[in-house]
């Protein structure tokens, strides 16, 4: 039998899957130009596009699209598969720390791997933004 990294993994130990997203804030700037509302709503559910609105609009979508990106990774998602975006919504909890709410195909993706939850972490600067993502498996 061939030893896998799998196999050489403690058997108690789950499996933790990691993901990051990076995006440039000028380039949904400039794809919210080109295409409006289209664009906007078929990746951004009202809700986020509700918890994202103000002055940092463009850099709180590019983080919540980084970590659309970044969960779609930890999903192992083939780049050949259509998950639709909106099945996969990054909200702000009331205590600022933003979540992921998993539906439809991203959600029977997360359930047929094992995960329980994906948690994220977001950051802008620079022009840039980037997320995290982890996958928590079911106990």
């Amino acid at each position: 039998m061939q030893r896998t990294p799998e196999r050489l993994a403690p058997r108690h130990a789950p499996r933790i899957a990691i993901g990051y997203g990076v995006h440039q804030i000028s380039e949904i700037a400039q794809t919210i130009e080109r295409f409006g509302e289209r664009y906007l709503g078929q990746v951004f559910t009202p809700v986020e596009r509700e918890q994202t609105a103000g002055p940092m609009a463009l850099e709180r979508l590019s983080g919540r699209l980084a970590a659309k990106e970044a969960v779609l990774k930890v999903l192992q998602v083939p780049r050949t598969a259509a998950i639709p975006w909106l099945s996969i919504e990054v909200l702000t909890g009331a205590n600022g720390v933003p979540f992921v709410v998993l539906s439809g195909s991203a959600q029977a993706i997360a359930e047929w791997q094992g995960i329980s939850r994906v948690d994220v972490s977001l950051s802008h600067d620079g022009g840039v933004a980037m997320a995290v993502a982890a996958a928590i498996p079911m106990p």
